[in-house]
């Protein structure tokens, strides 16, 4: 049922889960359980915050950015370190000025599947009544380009203070988690796990094989490897290399670039590497889930369309982190 709810999300047109829509979604879904609340951000709230990066993405669009914040208390103590869920929550991508091709433009309706997939895990595990606490994290807009929107060469400042010169702005997905990321440090967690249909070089990497994970922790690594052996939805472990940093922090305007200096070379690595200047966490994992987004026939028992992956994982490794 819970990844069910991810691919319903996932599939939906974009003009009926818009940002507002999918909040409000999942907050009807949570409704019924006692121990779960949910706060939907405005863009008033968004801008207090600090949240430039995610903002300067959400500028493009007429539809205003929400940003979703869920906490699921089922540990006995609700004071116990949460597990944080962050999930890149694009309910559609032009690629704004970078403006993508438009055959198969359709199917970044589903851009927001990070958001969907941990959104969807949250109320799974409130439904199996997990005794563990959990906040999910999902900035929600649209991607367009528009007279408003980013152009490439601008800068931006995130949340942390760093500055971010957006070369190309269908790199956006970044943009939106990286303030997502420095938020989620608020929250003293014990590990914080963001999904996002990040890089098309994810998909040239691994296809519909596996979800690729980025992690500077072989104990959240070893949990998660353990999660998708159970469900049988894979992980695999990528490299978080300095080589890569450098390419993006190699910058000419700004302490970052949003795409790596040799464009499309390890662009999946380069993107993870852009994540991990927002993160002070030791416990810290990037799932890239674009080669996973869809099925055509990989999965017997799924039927072709959106997959809802690694939703099942998401489940297993919050159950298993519950027991630890």
């Amino acid at each position: 049922e819970g990844q069910n709810l991810a691919r319903y999300l996932m599939e939906a047109p974009a003009n009926y889960i818009t940002p507002i829509k999918f909040a409000e979604h999942i907050e009807q879904k949570v409704r019924s359980f006692s121990n779960v609340k949910v706060h939907i951000r405005p863009e008033s709230w968004i801008t207090t915050q600090q949240m430039g990066a995610f903002l300067s993405v959400a500028k493009g669009s007429a539809e205003p950015p929400v940003f979703l914040e869920i906490h699921y208390l089922g540990d006995a103590n609700t004071n116990d370190s949460p597990l944080v869920f962050v999930g890149k929550g694009v309910t559609f991508d032009s690629g704004g000025i970078s403006l993508k091709p438009s055959s198969g433009m359709d199917a970044m309706r589903a851009d927001m599947g990070g958001a969907a997939t941990v959104c969807s895990a949250i109320v799974t595990a409130a439904a199996l009544n997990l005794p563990l606490n959990i906040i999910g994290l999902a900035p929600l807009c649209e991607n367009m380009p528009s007279g408003k929107a980013n152009k490439p060469g601008d800068v931006v400042r995130a949340k942390n203070g760093k500055t971010i010169q957006v070369d190309n702005t269908d790199a956006e997905g970044r943009l939106l988690l990286a303030d997502a990321l420095c938020y989620a440090h608020n929250f003293n967690a014990r590990a914080i796990v963001n999904a996002a249909t990040l890089t098309g070089a994810m998909d040239v990497a691994l296809g519909s094989a596996a979800t690729g994970v980025f992690t500077n922790s072989s104990w959240l690594w070893t949990h998660l490897y353990e999660a998708s052996i159970l469900t049988g939805d894979r992980v695999w472990r990528m490299p978080l290399f300095e080589h890569y940093t450098k390419q993006v922090t190699d910058c000419p305007l700004a302490d970052l670039s949003n795409i790596g200096k040799y464009s499309r070379a390890g662009g999946a690595c380069t993107a993870a590497a852009f994540l991990k200047e927002f993160v002070t966490a030791s416990h810290w994992a990037h799932l890239d889930i674009a080669g996973v987004m869809s099925n055509k026939d990989e999965v017997p028992y799924l039927r072709k369309g959106m997959s809802g992956r690694p939703t099942r994982t998401l489940v297993e490794f919050a159950a298993r982190l519950s027991q630890d």
